[in-house]
Parts: C-alpha cells; sequence; structure tokens
C-alpha cells in the first residue's frame, strides 16, 4: 500500500454524521494527511469542526468541484456502511475524481480496484484505485504464538459497534508516547489502516486464516513497541459482528482488555428488522464474558473501562465515569474528551502486575 503524503478530499455524500461516516471523521480526527474538504451536498456550509472541535477545522461542500482549486491529490471515500457497499450515488463523483487525477481510496467491501469502468478510467488518467479492505496473500492458521518478552499487548473490546474503540487505542498510544514508552498501535479495520499506513482489515480475512493473521500482526506490532495497542472491532455479544471480536481476541492473545462503553445506548446498533433488537448487557456480565472468552486460550483480564461520553454534557459524563468506576471497580476515563494519561497511569500499573506478564525489560 503507497503510504505517500496526499492532500484529501472526503466523500461522505448524505452522510457526514456520527456513525455513518466514521472513517470520514477518524480520518480528520487521527491521520496524517490534510484533509481540503469533505463533499456532502445535503450539509454544505457546515464544517467538522460542528461534530469534532475547534481544533478540526474542515469545510463541507456540495461538490468536488469547489475543491479541485486547491490541489487536492486523492479522494477517500468516508463512510463505513453496512456491508461495505459502494452508494450507486458515488460512482459519478468517483469518476469525476479519477477524471481530475485523483487517486481513489477505500474501505468499501465493495472493491473500487475491481470495477472495469473505474479500473479504465484510473489507468488512462494515471491514477491509483487503493483498497484498503483487501484481504493480505499470507493465508496461515494460527501456530499459537507466544509473546515476545517485554511486550505489553492490549486490545481494546467494546459493549457495541462504531463506539470508539479505534479512538481509545490510539488516544492510548498517544499517550504512552508522550510518557516516554516504547509503544504502537495494530490496525484491525480500513480507517485505522488509513490512518497508520499499515495492518489488516481483519473483518475481510477468511476465516480460517484470522488468528493466524492475528498473530503475524502481533509480532510486527511488538517490533514496533513495547507497548502494543490493538484496534478492536464488533463485540462479542453483537448478533452480526461477534466473529470477528472472538477472532481478535484468541489471535492476539492480549495481555489485557480496555472495554470500551457508549453511555446512554441501550441496545445494539442492529436495525434490520423492527421487530429484532437486542439490548446491551450489564459492564459486570460483559467483563466476565471477555475474561472467559480469553482464557479458553490464554489469560487475560480488563483492565480499564474506557467511556464515550459523547451523549452526556461535561458534568454528566464526569458523574458517569466516576459511577462506572464505582459498579466495575476499575478505572475509567473518557481519553478523548479528557485526556488518556490518567487512565494509561493507572492500566500500567494494572498490567504489570498480572502474573502471566513477562517480567523481562526491553531496550532499545
Amino acid at each position: 500500500m503507497s503510504r505517500r503524503l496526499r492532500r484529501l478530499v472526503i466523500l461522505a455524500e448524505g452522510e457526514f454524521r456520527f456513525h455513518a461516516a466514521k472513517t470520514a471523521l477518524g480520518v480528520i480526527r487521527y491521520g496524517p494527511d490534510p484533509v481540503l474538504a469533505v463533499i456532502d451536498s445535503t450539509r454544505a456550509g457546515r464544517n467538522a469542526s460542528d461534530l469534532l472541535g475547534p481544533a478540526f477545522d474542515v469545510p463541507v461542500v456540495a461538490t468536488l468541484g469547489e475543491v479541485l482549486p486547491l490541489g487536492p491529490t486523492a479522494l477517500l471515500i468516508g463512510i463505513a456502511p453496512t456491508g461495505g457497499r459502494l452508494p450507486a450515488a458515488f460512482r459519478s463523483i468517483i469518476l469525476q475524481a479519477i477524471g481530475a487525477g485523483l487517486d481513489v481510496l477505500s474501505g468499501l467491501h465493495t472493491f473500487v480496484s475491481d470495477d472495469p469502468e473505474f479500473a479504465a478510467a484510473a489507468r488512462e488518467a494515471g491514477v491509483e484505485l487503493i483498497d484498503y479492505r483487501k484481504p493480505p496473500e499470507r493465508m496461515e492458521t494460527s501456530m499459537g504464538r507466544l509473546h515476545r518478552p517485554g511486550s505489553r499487548v492490549i486490545l481494546t473490546v467494546g459493549t457495541d459497534c462504531a463506539i470508539g474503540k479505534m479512538s481509545v487505542a490510539l488516544e492510548l498510544r498517544n499517550a504512552a508516547r508522550h510518557a516516554g514508552l516504547s509503544s504502537s498501535f495494530v490496525a484491525t479495520g480500513q480507517t485505522g489502516i488509513m490512518i497508520e499506513g499499515w495492518g489488516v482489515a481483519i473483518d475481510r480475512v477468511v476465516a480460517d486464516f484470522v488468528q493466524g493473521t492475528c498473530e503475524w500482526m502481533c509480532e510486527e506490532g511488538e517490533a514496533r513497541g513495547d507497548w502494543v495497542f490493538v484496534e478492536g472491532q464488533g463485540s462479542l455479544d453483537h448478533p452480526a459482528y461477534s466473529s470477528v471480536t472472538l477472532g481478535l481476541i484468541h489471535g492476539f492473545t492480549p495481555h489485557a482488555m480496555v472495554l470500551v462503553h457508549k453511555p446512554g445506548l441501550a441496545e445494539h446498533d442492529f436495525d434490520h428488522l423492527p421487530e429484532r433488537s437486542f439490548p446491551l448487557r450489564p459492564l459486570s456480565e460483559m467483563i466476565r464474558v471477555h475474561e472467559e472468552m480469553a482464557g479458553l486460550v490464554a489469560p487475560s483480564r480488563v483492565v480499564a473501562v474506557a467511556l464515550n461520553t459523547s451523549l452526556l454534557d461535561e458534568e454528566a459524563a464526569r458523574r458517569e465515569i466516576d459511577r462506572t468506576a464505582a459498579e466495575t471497580g476499575l478505572p475509567c476515563g473518557d481519553p478523548f474528551r479528557f485526556g488518556a494519561d490518567p487512565l494509561l497511569a493507572e492500566l500500567r500499573a494494572r498490567v504489570d502486575a498480572l502474573p502471566w506478564v513477562s517480567r523481562t525489560e526491553v531496550t532499545a
């Protein structure tokens, strides 16, 4: 995958909002590439700062033509719809971008590079079509790999999908670097790969090879840092995405886990049949289940709870953090809203106290 610096325009037509445009928001918040604008004609005139805060000044425009004078070099598809299909309405904009000499970056299950019309246009224009969800050619089953002595592998897990597991892992990795720790982030989804420049979208890997893929990704993460923060996916009790969560737990065999939860949600993000709903389970139950499922292969503990308090005002958020800490007996915080340093400090102490964590120190 190419990782040169690009000047991005993000396509999120009709979808630039929380959840639907989580890829767009993640790239704006954490990515290294400058984002010139977001295309969404239904929200033209607004700004990414409306969702992410004043530090993220990215205008929302109606058309690609408005951005071309600014010199973008790539169009990034910024939505993450259920099933990962390319909306039909996006085709004309993608073709316009290719014709204007822009690379096209996509994390959808629909591969733009396999589309005959897009591929022919890209060849003529001399641009790249990059599908971040394409699985690696390596097809390996689990070998039961052990962790490198001195490493600390932390996996974010969640009570639902799309609630901030990637953000928590990135915030903790960034806090670890700020604290002077050798650390890395392992991307297991398309947005994380766009941000970090490497990884595998694990939900696209053939089931037999999920754990084996996790093992060599973990080895790479450990080569990049002693503290390895792994991006979680789905949730163990989600009716559609539980399998990818279990694969990450058994493939990465994390020393510890951080449970991510969004207060205010009552049921899973699953709205396919009106008569079907799946309530979220209590945190204490989710902590127990994650530890039990991990323990079938290797011991692990939930050592902290990270909350996504975006549905609460600041005072209510702080109360909920205190309440959750009292309920679970674990350190709790909202790393994005209030900073990750305090949570990282408590997490470090708890991880280093685990009996299965190697006491061997790795030095550069």
